[in-house]
């Protein structure tokens, strides 16, 4: 199962951005409906019900539907419950996942934020998705996985991310020892091998990596190192096809994605 990232075409409307996945040959799509940080512009969709009904009305037309909404990024600020709307959305749209980053300094603040969210999504049936980010305070899997262990909630997994994974200097052989069950999905894209300095980690996150196979990091051993039938989210917002028109972004992500796994499985 192929879904496309909002990241990927964030320019996209909600709209636009179903009709990306049924350009790309996408299964599934993650809509962006809370904004990760407050400087950051988002369509507004909670509360609005016609665009919701449009939203609703364009899945079924196009036979996409949504995998994840994302994302919240737990920070000292947070107020938890206010997020319940979003979570109310995501369960009326049929997302099966929230995309959750820890920036938060303060370990107990953190962990008690994410408890009470994981918390809040399994009442609407929603399981909590958690991404290390190497710019983030929590920046790496072993990081990750501690919080998990520190709050055991039932819904909350690891999402691991290619570009993440490798920018945190860890590597797939990290990750041998985790239970399977605890990968709910995974981000796949493609970037340099040489990473930017720190202060570029963020950007290149953001808008400087690859369509998966067109890059330098070694992703069949990325992807070795999960379950064959894991669900695949591709997050890879590229400067190179900035220019291009939102649904020939993703139908190029797609492809260059379907060549990929094509590749690895036939050797």
């Amino acid at each position: 199962m192929l879904s496309l990232a909002h990241l990927t075409v964030l320019d996209a409307h909600p709209l636009e951005l179903i009709d990306a996945a049924l350009a790309g040959g996408f299964d599934a799509l993650g809509l962006r409906i809370v904004a990760p940080m407050p400087t950051d512009t988002i369509v507004p969709v909670i509360g609005d019900e016609p665009l919701i009904r449009s939203i609703e009305e364009r899945l079924d037309a196009t036979g996409r539907r949504i995998f994840d909404i994302e994302a919240v990024w737990l920070m000292p600020h947070t107020d938890v419950a206010a997020l319940e709307p979003a979570l109310a959305l995501g369960s009326r749209l049929g997302a099966k996942h929230l995309l959750v980053v820890g920036n938060d300094p303060d370990d107990g603040r953190l962990a008690a934020n994410f408890s009470q969210l994981c918390d809040l999504a399994g009442g609407y049936g929603i399981g909590v998705a958690l991404e290390p980010i190497p710019y983030v305070q929590l920046a790496t899997p072993s990081q990750g996985l501690a919080l998990l262990e520190k709050t055991r909630k039932p819904n909350a997994k690891l999402l691991i991310d290619a570009l993440h994974l490798y920018r945190s200097g860890a590597n797939p052989a990290d990750l041998a020892a985790i239970d399977p069950s605890l990968f709910p999905y995974i981000h796949l894209c493609d970037a340099t091998a040489t990473p930017p300095p720190p202060e570029g980690l963020r950007p290149e996150g953001r808008g400087g990596r690859f369509y998966p196979g067109e890059g330098e990091l070694p992703l069949a051993r990325f992807l070795r190192a999960f379950p064959a039938n894991i669900p695949i989210g591709i997050e890879a917002p590229c400067a190179r096809y900035a220019h291009l028109s939102v649904l020939e972004r993703a139908r190029i992500c797609g492809a260059a994605t379907r060549a990929l796994l094509s590749g690895i499985r036939a050797v």
